[in-house]
């Protein structure tokens, strides 16, 4: 478990708050990281839907300018009826500045993300200039401007739908329905007002070329294939939603719309295999209201895409007030469970400390109780069953120490009567005057009460002799071991002892027995220094001798081999 050591390490070195912070940080870092990246995925495709919405909302102004251009321009070709149309040709004008002032209004504030802004002031301008030129431009200089505002409204159309996201719809229905109004219808619009202006030119001329005849096949050829594919696809969206209304509010209009179509393609067609004339005014009145179901699927169809993708923001909103829900419930549940938790621990910690300071100042009266069942539980019986433990043994000590009080206060007693008979049987000053031809001082301050340190000055015939010495050790036993070293060298130079090697000896055996009747391990060193009209000698062992000169020379003499 050698992995385990420096976090154990660590841990062991922090307080509980710092621990449980730690982990809280530890744990809710990753959980936010999660909960971050997902809330971000989810808001991600609710932008995602709401861009393709912003297209949706750029694209209906747009199909009503595409409707609306190519009828201006169908009455404007017709030269002789200009009068008749005068009305329908204001009209047709108001409407379509009214779109471009709709598509500037929204362009204002999504332009920026559909990148659109440039290109439609250009359809701006080309629309300016040919309301300038009208009165004094050919027809075929009008129908060059005309051409062009068809392609800056392709162009438009093309951007918004790869700008807004929608021709990356990630569902199949509302992808199909994004390919029926960004593509197949406006496709389809765009052919049947082809077919219908040249079925204008042939009304005008009486009859049909060869080269009209030709572009009204292609044209015909064109529309069948697109027709097919706009009931493929949005029959594998009515397959492919959860959505019945979608199934319900589009069969009827596109059912009107594509069967309009084929009946179209089939009478004009059957005119182009045949070589009979075209029926051009019939052809001009069938594309009129195939334009008008074209028109009216494009608005149903962008309303249920609409409906789609407000539905999938709702879903993806509802998702992720769920999350966030459901992980805030958790949080505030795990919360306050770890707070439950750290409070349980925090509790028994702090009734642990308070009952070891009880236990410290002797107050201690119960134990510990906690109602947890966890191993925090088991450490307290721990501790309950040493404080106990503790508890009696600290009142043993208690009564021991009251017997040692006692005992400490009979041998101090006993010390002092010592102590005082050592300064009792130390010389006196008036004795040290005594003592003829030297000048002698003496102190003696013990470490303890009692000390070993001895100290004598005797004077008998004439003769002067000191006594220095030094049991090991302080206390009682070395206080008495000196009164008997004492007590025996005056009674040996009271009884005319003056060999000092029969003296030392006497004295050794005198203390080596005693010291073995009291079971003592004490010793001493004693040096004699014997003073006789001028002459000094010294025997025994002690510390080294010093000698100052009168000259002020210092002399050492060492007693270890005395």
């Amino acid at each position: 478990m050698k992995l385990l050591d420096p976090v154990t390490f660590m841990m062991n070195r922090l307080k509980y708050p710092q621990k449980f912070a730690l982990i809280s940080f530890i744990f809710l870092l990753p959980l936010g990281l999660v909960m971050y990246f997902l809330s971000s995925e989810i808001q991600g495709r609710v932008d995602f839907a709401k861009k393709e919405r912003l297209g949706n909302q750029y694209l209906r102004p747009l199909h009503h300018l595409s409707t609306k251009i190519p009828r201006l321009r169908l009455l404007q070709q017709d030269t002789f009826n200009q009068t008749s149309y005068a009305n329908e040709t204001s009209q047709l004008q108001a409407q379509i500045e009214s779109g471009l002032q709709d598509l500037e209004s929204i362009d204002r504030s999504g332009g920026a993300q559909l990148h659109t802004t440039e290109k439609l002031q250009a359809l701006k301008q080309t629309w300016k200039q040919l309301q300038q030129g009208q009165k004094n431009w050919s027809p075929e200089s009008k129908t060059v401007f005309y051409e062009m505002m068809f392609s800056q409204i392709e162009q438009i159309r093309t951007e918004v739908g790869d700008r807004s996201n929608l021709i990356l719809d990630p569902d199949l229905d509302s992808y199909y329905l994004m390919d029926a109004i960004l593509l197949t219808l406006p496709k389809m619009q765009r052919t049947l007002e082809n077919a219908q202006s040249i079925s204008q030119e042939v009304s005008i001329q009486g009859s049909a070329t060869a080269l009209q005849r030709f572009q009204l096949t292609t044209l015909l050829g064109s529309l069948k294939t697109t027709n097919e594919e706009l009931k493929r696809n949005l029959k594998a969206a009515f397959n492919s939603t959860s959505l019945s209304s979608l199934r319900l509010n589009l069969t009827e209009p596109l059912k009107i719309y594509t069967e309009g179509i084929d009946q179209y393609i089939k009478f004009t067609g059957r005119s182009l295999a045949d070589n009979t004339p075209v029926p051009a005014e019939a052809s001009i009145s069938a594309i009129d209201q195939n334009l008008a179901a074209n028109s009216k699927l494009w608005t149903q169809t962008i309303d249920e895409l609409d409906r789609l993708l407000q539905i999938r923001i709702d879903g993806f909103m509802q998702r992720l007030i769920f999350v966030l829900t459901f992980a805030s419930v958790l949080l505030a549940i795990a919360s306050y469970l770890f707070a439950a938790f750290y409070r349980g621990t925090m509790e028994t910690v702090s009734a642990l400390s308070a009952a070891s300071r009880s236990m410290v100042d002797g107050t201690m009266t119960g134990k510990v109780k906690l109602n947890s069942r966890d191993e925090l539980a088991e450490v307290v019986d721990s501790f309950n069953n040493v404080a106990a433990a503790l508890v009696e043994a600290n009142q043993e000590i208690t009564v021991l120490n009251d017997r040692l009080q006692s005992e400490n206060q009979r041998m101090s007693a006993e010390l002092e009567v010592t102590r005082r008979l050592q300064q009792m049987i130390l010389p006196k000053e008036e004795e040290l005057l005594l003592v003829a031809g030297l000048d002698i001082a003496g102190f003696m301050q013990p470490a303890a009460e009692v000390g070993g340190d001895y100290y004598d000055v005797l004077q008998h015939e004439g003769r002067v002799k000191i006594g220095i010495g030094d049991v090991t050790g302080h206390g009682l036993e070395s206080g008495v071991v000196m009164i008997m070293a004492q007590t025996a060298v005056r009674a040996l130079l009271s009884n005319g002892e003056t060999d000092s090697v029969k003296l030392m000896n006497t004295v050794n055996q005198l203390l080596y027995d005693n010291t073995r009747r009291m079971s003592s391990h004490k010793s001493m060193t004693l040096v004699l220094l014997d003073y006789e009209a001028g002459l000094l000698r010294l025997s025994g062992q002690h510390e080294e001798v010093i000698i100052v000169r009168s000259d002020g020379k210092v002399e050492l003499i060492d007693t270890f081999d005395l």
